[in-house]
């Protein structure tokens, strides 16, 4: 049965926390989900993907998870490095530092506006796109959910979920500290402290981040490199009490500051996107701003059920400045709209945002299980945009109103709130059924400070789900479900019309089982999406420089995700994994000739192979090894499927020795200096005579060294 399972969670828990999930997130196609679950030869991983403590085995999802000792075997930093891991799941970089486009199962993050996943971090929402991108440092466990999860992570969360936990203060004095060095004179340390204040009763937890990067990207035109990070620091503290025995409370603040490169988008005068250029702007791109968080967690076992309430506080602003035209005057003398002359571009945006969740949990080890919950948001935006005339090669020139041909300033405000629940019930020891709904309500409002005006919009959804789950055996599980998802619509900028929100119903069938007599876990799913107002994104540079989301009608996307792991023994492990989305667009009235092509930045299909050693050398030191190739399939980058990027191969290397407290490794990421772009607008959708496309990371490599205490 899975109650009895369920009382075994809290001990279990502290096992995972401890025991080393060493070769997940080896393979970055997505054997990760496996590996995580396999790296102590159990299935007992315990996870909170559903708001309660599960064992994985029991959890009818397809669900990648990373814990601590992974995270730092796998060398991940970022939310790139852990998001490609993740089967039918990308992640790019695009135009400012903040900036990134993830696409799960075919449903694509788009600029100023909401994530298709819905991201908790400790059991905050982080509701900005901004926030999807971030350093990763001192966490406990990061969790990847693929399907509609809305019913409990609320709208947004149209394609899965991510749930971040960092790590909690401890209750004896423990710290770490590790530093990373890299080609272009990249550095990056990260470190944390912990400790009790007062022993059983106050603990607090102080971590930080620091990076700094001269770049590998050089701009033909100035001599430069445009991938230069500045500065990029986080500062995080966090403290727990136990003010009584069934009472916690858990305060959390963060702190981010950053200065690096942006706006390096290359020219592609070819029209090719598999024509790699370099950067030739004669405008050194530049983003600046901060990220300020403050978050309160209280706890309260009442018997019947578990209180929480939790309040989320988030101020972000970003600021970028850089070139509008992407040439210079060598190579397109005309500048903007080939006749207006070199140009620049800047936006400032602001978002303040604060939410407040309260929910009740039923305790785990019952038949029947529940929880019922509320959620309120309120989101203040602002946003400034500006073109200005580039006289001198110089930022500052979009301070100056005389040289001004854009200024569009808008603000939007969002007040949305929810209520949800899910319960969970064994009809036999094999047999379960799981229900959850969720209503979502947003009320969204812009105002257009340049030329004055309003908008108003509301936008709701019923988010139901439903799933069927039965273990053939024990580690064996079969599970059907039906989920619907609903990401927001919104406002575009002052003057263009505003998009639809996106709805999603998808039917999933899959399996998770172990076999233990031989080391191997096996994991697949298969899906099918009906997607209503599938939203995308373009630019449109003639109408204002305007940053436009559309809907397209009616889409379908049907896909397989499999995945294989095996310890063929003692310290060498095997990967492999595929996922394939195909999606079809298959209503377009804005664009009826794109009816029967692929949806923007679909990736057709990924697969990866990998293997991790660890190998004994004596005086209690390991080596330990790991390789990965990852390959990515054609990728469509707008609806008109005529820009097509070519498959790709990516290698990654790492190798070291370590001990129990310290470590020494050496690292390569794309080590074969594959040449691409992670972002491509073409001029159809641009406004502009130009394609451009945002380069990658060519190779990277260098050492790091880890030290625990």
């Amino acid at each position: 049965m899975k109650h009895p399972a369920a009382k075994r969670r809290p001990a279990l828990s502290r096992k995972a926390a401890l025991l080393p999930l060493l070769t997940a997130g080896f393979a970055p196609g997505g054997h990760a989900q496996i590996a995580a679950t396999t790296a102590q030869s159990s299935p007992e991983i315990v996870v909170t993907a559903r708001q309660r403590e599960e064992l994985l085995s029991d959890v009818p999802i397809q669900i990648t998870v990373f814990d601590s000792e992974e995270i730092e075997a796998a060398g991940i930093t970022t939310t790139e490095d852990y998001v490609n891991l993740v089967p039918n799941v990308t992640f790019d970089d695009s135009f400012t530092y903040l900036n990134s486009f993830v696409v799960v199962r075919g449903i694509a993050q788009i600029n100023n506006a909401d994530s298709p996943l819905g991201i908790v971090v400790d059991g905050v929402p982080q509701n900005s796109q901004k926030q999807l991108k971030s350093n990763l440092f001192d966490i406990e466990r990061i969790e990847v959910l693929r399907g509609p999860q809305g019913a409990l992570y609320g709208r947004n969360a149209t394609g899965g979920a991510i749930n971040i936990v960092t790590r909690q203060p401890s209750n004896d004095f423990e710290g770490s500290l590790t530093g990373r060095f890299g080609n272009g004179d990249a550095f990056e340390t990260w470190g944390s402290i912990s400790g009790p204040v007062v022993e059983d009763v106050a603990l607090f937890r102080l971590a930080a981040f620091y990076r700094q990067d001269d770049g590998r990207i050089e701009n033909d035109f100035l001599g430069q490199n445009v991938d230069f990070v500045d500065h990029d620091y986080n500062l995080r503290g966090r403290l727990l009490l136990t003010p009584a025995e069934a009472v916690t409370i858990d305060l959390r603040a963060a702190y981010n500051d950053f200065d690096a490169g942006s706006i390096y988008d290359s020219v592609v005068f070819s029209g090719d996107p598999n024509d790699f250029e370099r950067p030739s702007s004669n405008l050194l791109g530049r983003t600046f701003g901060d990220i300020t968080e403050l978050t309160g967690k209280i706890e309260a076992v009442l018997g019947f059920a578990t209180l929480t309430a939790i309040t989320g506080y988030t101020d972000i602003t970003e600021a970028y400045r850089g070139d509008l035209d992407f040439t210079n005057s060598i190579n397109n003398p005309g500048g903007f709209l080939g006749f207006l002359g070199p140009a620049g571009q800047a936006q400032d945006l602001s978002i303040e945002l604060l939410s407040q969740e309260i929910r009740l949990t039923s305790p785990d080890d019952q038949p029947f299980r529940w929880i019922l919950g509320g959620f309120y948001l309120e989101t203040d935006r602002a946003l400034r945009t500006r073109g200005f005339v580039d006289l001198d090669g110089t930022l500052g020139q979009v301070d100056n109103p005389a040289l001004l041909f854009i200024d569009l300033n808008e603000t939007n405000d969002n007040r949305a709130w929810s209520i949800f629940g899910q319960a969970d019930f064994d009809v036999t020891d094999r047999f379960t059924i799981s229900a959850a709904l969720r209503y979502d309500e947003d009320r969204r409002r812009q105002q257009d400070v340049t030329l004055g005006g309003n908008r108003r919009a509301t936008f709701s959804d019923l988010q139901p789900k439903l799933t069927l789950s039965y273990d053939l055996a024990d580690d064996r599980l079969l599970y059907v479900s039906y989920g619907e998802g609903f990401r927001s619509g919104g406002f575009n900028a002052p003057g263009i019309p505003r998009f639809e929100a996106e709805t999603v119903q998808t039917l999933e069938a899959g399996f998770n089982s172990y076999w233990r007599d031989i080391g191997l876990r096996l994991n697949g799913a298969i899906y099918y999406s009906f997607v209503d107002d599938f939203q995308y994104f373009f630019v449109d540079a003639a109408a204002g420089a305007a940053q436009v989301i559309s809907n397209i009608d009616e889409v379908e996307i049907y896909g397989i995700e499999l995945a294989a792991d095996m310890e063929v023994s003692d310290g060498l492990r095997l990967f492999g994994a595929l996922g394939t989305t195909n999606s079809e667009i298959v209503e377009n009235q804005a664009f009826p000739d794109t009816v029967g092509n692929r949806t923007p930045k679909t990736t057709r299909w990924t697969a990866n192979a990998g293997i991790s050693v660890t190998r004994p050398i004596g005086a209690g030191l390991n080596f330990v090894g790991r390789a990965d190739y990852e390959h990515r399939g054609r990728k469509y980058w707008q609806i008109d499927n005529a820009d097509i990027q070519s498959p790709l191969n990516l290698v990654n290397l790492r190798a070291g020795i370590e001990s129990e407290n310290w470590g020494v490794y050496a690292w390569g990421r794309n080590v074969t200096n594959e040449r691409y772009y992670t972002d491509f607008n073409p001029r159809e959708f641009t406004g502009t005579q130009i394609d451009i496309g945002f380069p990658a990371q060519p190779a990277r490599y260098g050492v790091e060294a880890r030290l625990r205490f």
